[in-house]
């Protein structure tokens, strides 16, 4: 049997030229993706011998991106996760259960060649990713814990749209919910076995996002080299979600008009027309009729659009849902992490539902995980600063914090107790504790001059391997020479 190819989503030319080079060496076949969108459009058709995933892809959010890969359906291998230099990687890492391999720039060919060899040899520790029948379940099961009278009314909504192929316009805050509210009703349809291509509209620079959605032909412009398919052509016979649509500027707001009138558009460069049968569903956080009334939305597309309008609370109004979106969560991650038998103790439940959330349910189920990850069901070290007897969601005040920061934080955190118990146990034998912790050698001496882990018993040896380490890590090769 032919071997599968391997996946690449990555966006810098530097690291794609870089990456082809080493599979060549190695012998593998890859098919090569710029985007999340691209890459899931791939994997609705194909399985894949090991996935390379750029963690800040355009600037999308590394966890975002690797749910995404598990409810698309296809079998992505193991993933290796890659950062650049720029910021801490460690949470990225230390948070994205998925991942079977990391590395970060800048990097050698051989621990290139190392990564991509290690991860496609170990046995897959990550659950498989589902296909679409259990995308579908797993919808399916997130829709149970819709229990406020407002989600009831959206689930019933959810079910008579699913019918009916017209286009569906979401609104609500970040983080209430609407991507799932979105795959419910493609998961629901008649086109579920059909791709789900979601494209965030706001994620995506102004001058590129034409090509993101519609694609180019070759030389429709410098720099392009290759026939680009865009996400309406990936997403034919299926649905398009069109994510943060009140962001989308004027000039693609009269394309896309023309696409839902007629469901034909052609390529930047293109000179035939291209017909797709795509389901558009598009979401915004942003008030569309003030837009309409300032000038910046069409009027024509909005009302196109806003064929049903399903408004998605925010978990503020349906807190009667947080213990059992709780109770999910808990389930979910302590399994993924291995963390069996964590629980939440009522009292803090208690706070738990006292607490705003300004950030709605993304905001609960990444503290959620930072819990587990923490071992801090009592949230001793990750407090609810805004969450007391008093607070109440109407007069609670915005809190001024970075959640990234806070989950990086505590991925270091949980990073050092895990390496400073190993390292303990194995006698600071690193080559052990490397195994033990499932990451490479050079892997672990990074994070023990990361996370500041040092042998009291043996300083001297301990700085000797992490100067070798450096001078390793100084040969390194330019990303953009293949």
């Amino acid at each position: 049997m032919e071997e599968r190819p391997g996946l690449v989503i990555e966006s810098e030319e530097g690291i794609q030229q870089a990456l082809i080079s080493v599979l060549r060496t190695l012998g593998h076949a890859w098919v090569l993706t710029n985007s999340a969108e691209e890459a899931l459009a791939a994997l609705a058709e194909n399985d894949f011998l090991f996935t390379w995933l750029n963690l800040r892809l355009n600037g999308t959010d590394g966890q975002d991106l690797l749910r995404s890969l598990r409810l698309q359906g296809g079998d992505p291998g193991p993933v290796i996760g890659f950062a650049d230099g720029i910021g801490d990687p460690g949470s990225l890492e230390a948070t994205s259960p998925a991942l079977d391999g990391f590395i970060r720039a800048p990097f050698t060919q051989e621990e290139l060649e190392a990564a991509i060899g290690e991860a496609v040899a170990r046995p897959r520790v990550a659950i498989r990713q589902p296909r679409k029948d259990q995308a579908a379940a797993i919808v399916r099961e997130e829709m149970t814990l819709w229990r406020s009278p407002k989600m009831r009314e959206v689930r019933e909504i959810i079910r008579e749209a699913a019918g009916v192929d017209v286009t569906v316009l979401f609104t609500g805050e970040t983080g209430t919910g609407k991507d799932l509210a979105a795959r419910a009703i493609h998961c629901l349809s008649a086109r579920r076995d059909g791709p789900f291509v979601k494209v965030n509209c706001a994620a995506v620079p102004r001058e590129l996002l034409e090509t993101e959605l519609f694609g180019h032909e070759r030389g429709a412009f410098t720099g392009a080299h290759k026939l680009k398919v865009g996400k309406f052509e990936a997403a034919h016979r299926g649905t398009i979600f069109l994510d943060e649509i009140g962001d989308l500027h004027q000039a693609l707001q009269a394309k896309l008009l023309h696409v839902l009138h007629d469901g034909d558009f052609s390529r930047v460069g293109g000179k035939s027309t291209l017909k797709v049968d795509v389901r558009i569903l598009a979401a915004t956080n942003q008030d569309l009729e003030r837009a309409l009334a300032e000038g910046r939305f069409r009027q024509d597309l909005y009302y196109r659009l806003n064929v049903i309008q399903i408004a998605v609370p925010p978990l503020r109004e349906r807190v009667e849902e947080i213990p059992a979106l709780v109770d999910y969560f808990v389930r979910r991650y302590a399994k993924i992490l291995h963390r069996e038998g964590f629980s939440i103790p009522s009292a803090v439940m208690e706070r738990l539902i006292r607490h705003p959330f300004p950030g709605n349910v993304r905001e609960l189920e990444n503290l959620i995980q930072r819990m587990i990850v923490l071992r801090d069901p009592l949230l001793t070290r990750i407090p609810l600063p805004f969450a007391s007897a008093e607070s109440s969601p109407s007069k609670a005040p915005i809190p001024e914090l970075s959640l990234k920061d806070i989950a990086r934080k505590a991925a270091l955190a949980a990073e050092r107790e895990a390496m400073s118990v190993v390292l303990g146990q194995t006698g600071w034998n690193r080559v052990r504790a490397a195994k033990a912790l499932k990451i490479s050698y050079r892997a672990l001496l990074y994070k023990i001059k990361q996370v500041g882990l040092e042998d009291d018993r043996r300083p001297g040896e301990s700085r000797g391997h992490l100067a070798r380490a450096r001078r390793f890590h100084s040969r390194s090769v330019h990303p953009g020479r293949a």
